[in-house]
């Protein structure tokens, strides 16, 4: 009888169930939309973050580099021995750690063993400047001969007189020299699931093995691979040691700050680091308690930076940000106050239409149906438009933000590094001794995931939207008394 009736109340009233139906839809429909947008941006900003750490890591330690001391630049020198050839080809590399001043080793199994740490594991960051070219000597000459010039001067190296032999000249000669600046990170080749080389996808060749502690081997990046037009087996050397290429590197996200890795005690070696690291990355045990954690290390191990992703969030700006802001903030208000207003027209139109239908429910009543049997025919027709206002607003969130991620727009990111280790710069690729603070741009490709839990919360909300207008419908109905079928009997 319920189910009968049912069926026959909404065929006769298709209109209305359509417009109550078209209102929650809308106000679902966006919902799904912003939360699916909102997911996205969050998405590209883990991205991001990814980019400047590596998967796994949530926070990294370092310790702000020192001011360099009275009588001492910090900036790399050169220096090349004199030989008497006419012509000598020179080269130098210059190898110095950035990124912040260097911490023992043995830090990293003291950040290991502090409380909600999972695993520590520490890097090396270099940076080598090559300067390689030749000198070339010039040749002295003397001017001989008499002079036109009465006075002799304006000539180089003239003297007062008109004739006579003039003092010897040096002739051609001088520099010419090439220099080239690249990163290098030596990492824990026993613990590469967490760190600099965690966010790179081998593509050509192979990553190291456990064993390859002090092997000369390195992985290049593939834009510096490319640069430099290295492969597989190509060779090249860092103060003359010999490194040979077993593997080309390539971000998960986004364009890596590290053109190459090697070992960690050969990179230890080549900086004159022995038994130091710049950068330990950690994973707590609980991303929870990450909050917890960083004041655990900076509480226990005195004079160091901790740096979490949440740290590195806040630098983050550009379209990106404003983008995230604008959907966490505008967006999540809008919808909230289209889903009320739409809750509202549903619940007006349910108790509008209750009361177009006088003669009905009190003819039903003179008939014997007691209030709630009443009430509950109301509900169930609300709950049936409801479920349809949320199919179709489950249809047009998910094709809107299909929509999305078909377009693809881009938004960009900037992320500001500074020199000194502390924050951003104290990873690899962050900025040395004395260099001057940078912004790096980095270009993503917004996309609007539909989960479960957002489908789970659209029928939620559609089941709501049912229950708010068959309520304030069942109730005026309720009140309804078979006298007031009788009047309306014209």
């Amino acid at each position: 009888m319920f189910g009968i009736y049912l069926k026959r109340e909404l065929g006769r009233r298709k209109k209305a169930a359509l417009v109550i139906a078209l209102g929650l839809a809308l106000g679902i429909a966006l919902v799904i939309t912003v939360s699916s947008v909102s997911a996205g941006m969050s998405k590209a900003q883990d991205k991001v973050l990814q980019s400047l750490y590596g998967l796994g890591t949530d926070m990294t330690v370092t310790k702000a580099q020192s001011a360099p001391t009275s009588g001492g630049s910090g900036g790399p020198s050169f220096k090349f021995g004199a030989k008497s050839s006419s012509s000598t080809k020179q080269s130098s590399d210059r190898v110095m750690t950035q990124g912040g001043q260097a911490l023992k080793s043995t830090l990293v199994t003291k950040v290991a063993g502090q409380k909600g740490v999972e695993s520590a594991v520490g890097a090396l960051s270099l940076n080598v400047t090559k300067v390689d070219g030749s000198f070339t000597q010039g040749k002295a000459k003397s001017t001989t001969g008499s002079s036109n010039n009465s006075g002799g001067q304006g000539q180089p190296g003239g003297g007062s007189g008109g004739s006579g032999g003039g003092q010897p000249q040096v002739q051609g000669g001088g520099a010419n020299f090439n220099v080239n600046s690249y990163s290098v990170v030596g990492v824990d080749v026993a613990h590469q699931g967490l760190g600099p080389l965690a966010s790179m996808k081998i593509t050509s060749g192979k990553t190291f093995t456990s064993s390859q502690t002090g092997t000369k081997v390195a992985v290049v990046s593939k834009s510096y691979a490319k640069e430099k037009k290295y492969k597989v087996g190509s060779t090249f050397k860092i103060s003359g040691t010999k490194f040979t290429v077993i593997g080309i590197a390539t971000p998960d996200s986004s364009e890596s700050s590290t053109d190459l890795f090697i070992p960690l005690k050969l990179a230890q070696t080549l900086g004159d680091a022995k038994n130091e690291v710049t950068t330990i990355y950690v994973k707590a045990t609980d991303s929870k308690q990450i909050s917890t954690v960083k004041k655990e290390i900076q509480s226990n191990i005195s004079g160091t930076t901790v740096t979490t992703s949440a740290d590195l969030a806040s630098t983050v700006s550009g379209s990106l940000s404003t983008a995230s802001s604008l959907a966490t903030s505008v967006g999540k208000w809008l919808s909230i106050a289209v889903l009320a207003a739409a809750f509202l027209v549903a619940a007006l139109l349910t108790s509008s239409a209750v009361s177009r239908r006088v003669r009905e429910f009190g003819t039903l009543k003179a008939l014997g149906w007691p209030s709630r049997k009443v009430t509950r025919q109301v509900v169930g027709e609300s709950m049936v438009n409801g479920l349809i206002g949320g199919a179709l607003g489950i249809a047009i969130g998910v094709g809107a933000a299909y929509a999305v991620t078909a377009i693809s727009p881009k938004l960009t990111a900037q992320m500001g590094s500074t020199g000194g280790g502390g924050g951003m710069g104290g990873g690899p690729g962050g900025g040395g001794p004395g260099q001057q603070s940078t912004q790096n741009t980095l270009e993503i490709a917004l996309t609007a995931p539909v989960s479960l839990t957002t489908i789970a919360l659209a029928v939620g909300l559609a089941v709501t939207g049912g229950l708010i207008a068959g309520a304030m419908g069942g109730w005026r109905a309720s009140r309804m008394r078979p006298a007031d079928a009788l009047r309306s009997v014209s």
